[in-house]
């Protein structure tokens, strides 16, 4: 009976999947990746933490790149200003630890990204707007600049001439800089800038200075971040989904997917473009947009990438 038994028993024990003793998935860290093409910001991450800087000292250098860029017409210092001639900015950025800061429909200030993690480090609250974000960024040591270039002076004249307001899709392949990084321990950090959509209301905030809309992450599951009409995906809080999609168990690409979708059935979507990105703590990625012609920029196991997201819209 006794060699019976074990005869039995090595039988089933056989043809059980060996799940127990399976190796899992290596992690891939450090990991960057950002909205459209930036691979001189992704370097200038590379280099904090290759320097042994933290995942959010390497979201906030990413940032500072294109804010500082006078040709980019979407972030920072050269942004298309408002229907009234000004520039405004919106920021947000997000440790590991759950800590935020963030800064709305701000004025005269060059990198917004490092007066929303002074917000987040150096006061009681997560976001200060308007003057009140301009006045906290002087007492900081911000100095005050004319945001508004020739470039973007002569574009704001002559869209006076009909004044109509009409985003565009995939704008110059570029808009909202929206960044997301592992890093050297694994944890993860987010951060969004935009100087929001050309000829907006005076006053008009977008998605990306919200926690949980343009931007969130979490160190548990990972992150995401948006770029595209805001309006849409603060009506959708599309980041946070994602998120909370992956910690449930979809991928990151399953979990931008979904967010899409969320869109795509509730609102006309055919002449609007939002795209996501999203990594997990393992340094798996997602990229999925509403229109073909969404690209983002990966670096990863040593390599720094430009790649083209799949869309809804074929």
């Amino acid at each position: 009976m006794k060699r019976r038994t074990f005869l039995k028993t090595a039988a089933l024990t056989s043809v059980l999947p060996a799940t127990t003793d399976a190796v899992p998935a290596k992690n891939s860290f450090p990991v960057i990746i950002s909205t459209w093409q930036n691979e001189k910001a992704n370097k200038a991450g590379l280099l904090v933490l290759q320097k042994n800087g933290s995942a959010l000292d390497a979201v906030e250098a990413v940032a500072r790149v294109p804010e500082a860029d006078p040709d980019n017409t979407t972030v920072g210092y050269g942004g298309y200003p408002d229907r009234d001639g000004h520039v405004t900015l919106d920021a947000c950025i997000m440790d590991e630890k759950g800590n935020a800061g963030s800064v709305t429909f701000l004025e005269g200030i060059m990198h917004p990204i490092s007066v929303a993690r002074a917000v987040m480090e150096k006061t009681p609250h997560v976001m200060l707007s308007g003057d009140g974000a301009f006045q906290f960024a002087v007492s900081q040591g911000f100095k005050k600049e004319n945001l508004l270039t020739e470039k973007s002076k002569q574009a704001w004249e002559e869209w006076k001439k009909q004044a109509k307001y009409e985003p565009k899709v995939n704008i110059e392949r570029h808009d909202t800089i929206g960044i997301l990084a592992l890093g050297n321990k694994g944890e993860i950090s987010g951060a969004c800038s935009t100087s929001g959509v050309a000829f907006k209301m005076y006053g008009r905030v977008g998605d990306s200075p919200v926690p949980g809309a343009g931007m969130f992450c979490d160190n548990e599951t990972g992150g995401a971040c948006a770029t595209g009409v805001g309006e849409f995906v603060l009506k959708t809080l599309g980041s946070f989904l994602i998120v909370e999609l992956m910690r449930a168990g979809k991928t990151p690409q399953q979990a931008c997917e979904e967010a899409i979708k969320r869109i795509v059935k509730r609102y006309n979507y055919k002449e609007i473009q939002v795209g996501y990105l999203a990594v997990n703590k393992k340094g798996e990625h997602g990229a999925y947009s509403v229109q073909k012609g969404f690209n983002y920029t990966l670096s990863k196991d040593g390599k720094t990438t430009v790649a083209e997201s799949d869309s809804y819209m074929k």
